[in-house]
């Protein structure tokens, strides 16, 4: 009796949904895309959407990365941005909620879904008539000028203030508690902002505090300075991880940064500490280059970063595509694919969905 309750307890936990989402998590490699709604009409309908399915599948991928937060607003209906702005969604979705569809019909099809946080701690892009900046104008990230803060034409929020980092936590919760989601995603914009920053007064005022009254360096990447600003963003990282694994602690939460040291450098995303640290279930770097040349330079660089005890949680990000008009050809990414396959990389995912419906991506199954 004693042996057969065993059994039983034995065959309930291999076959609970919990042991399988852990089982697939560490067996399936990574083949993913990124779903933008720029430059891109995958989600303006649900017949898109169907369409978008349907050829992610078809070309081998498993997961779709899908923006959320874009342009200073959610694409889905948001309770939280209402309540902030008095701003339901993003217009060009009013009536619909494309992330509920996605996940329906993602799932339909086998397809992982993951909520990807675009925008980050940007509020606008080359729009200094923005409502956040209007409604909020004490989170903007100010420069040594003193100016609002703002790198190739993004507006950026003052990512180390308590409000803009309330507003994404809660952004990201109510994804998480709402949707059937498989994940969500950060990226060179989440956790991060423009080293340049952080002459705003709030800025100010905690590091004198911190630095026994002394001001801030004239100098942003004065080397104390860019360090204490990147740790701040590193606690940021762990604060989204442990409040998303409370909530949900099979969602996967993955970070889609900019390529080590530059990103600390320029973004103060210090990735390999929220890998080393344990927040991160995967670590996705935008390795975005031309040609296999560059390609494998940076690569390399990559593999000797990351210990092999954690190379399975690093995926890379390839670059295919670019509302320019740019695309890779066959040749250039079948090479990347074959040299992360060399590199003990199994998975990668692509920038961005529109090349899949270009490209024979039945050339990438394995």
């Amino acid at each position: 009796m004693i042996y057969l309750r065993i059994v039983i307890l034995l065959v309930g936990v291999f076959c609970s949904p919990l042991f399988v989402v852990a089982q697939n998590s560490k067996s399936e490699a990574i083949k993913g895309t990124w779903v933008t709604n720029v430059a891109s009409n995958a989600l303006l309908s649900k017949e898109n959407i169907q369409r978008t399915v349907l050829q992610a599948k078809q070309a081998g991928l498993n997961t779709l990365f899908v923006v959320v937060w874009n342009g200073g607003y959610t694409l889905y209906p948001s309770a939280v941005q209402q309540q902030y702005i008095g701003i339901r969604q993003h217009p060009d979705f009013a009536g619909r909620d494309p992330l509920r569809e996605i996940i329906e019909e993602g799932h339909r099809a086998n397809l992982k879904i993951h909520a990807w946080f675009e925008f980050g701690f940007s509020y606008a892009y080359k729009d200094t008539a923005s409502l956040w900046l209007k409604r909020y104008p004490t989170w903007c990230g100010r420069n040594t000028k003193g100016e609002l803060l703002q790198k190739n034409g993004f507006y950026w929020w003052n990512a180390l203030h308590p409000g803009p980092q309330q507003l994404l936590q809660s952004l990201i919760l109510e994804v998480v508690k709402n949707y059937n989601i498989d994940g969500i995603q950060g990226d060179d914009r989440l956790p991060a902002m423009p080293a340049e920053g952080g002459y705003d007064s709030y800025t100010r005022t905690i590091y004198q505090n911190e630095f026994n009254g002394a001001s801030v360096p004239d100098n942003p990447k004065d080397k104390v300075f860019l360090k204490w600003k990147s740790e701040k963003l590193s606690n940021y990282a762990a604060q989204i991880y442990k409040a998303v694994k409370k909530e949900k602690p099979s969602c996967v939460v993955s970070w889609a940064p900019s390529i080590y040291p530059w990103s600390l450098e320029e973004y103060l995303q210090d990735w390999p500490t929220w890998l080393k640290g344990g927040y991160a279930d995967l670590i996705i770097p935008q390795l975005y280059r031309y040609n296999i040349e560059a390609y494998t330079t940076i690569l390399k660089q990559l593999r000797s970063q990351v210990p092999d005890s954690l190379l399975e949680k690093i995926v890379p990000g390839i670059l295919t595509s670019l509302g320019d008009g740019y695309q890779a050809d066959t040749v250039l990414m079948q090479k990347m694919i074959q040299l992360n396959r060399s590199l003990g990389f199994k998975g990668e995912v692509f920038f961005y969905f529109e090349t899949v419906n270009r490209i024979p991506f039945s050339l990438y199954k394995d």
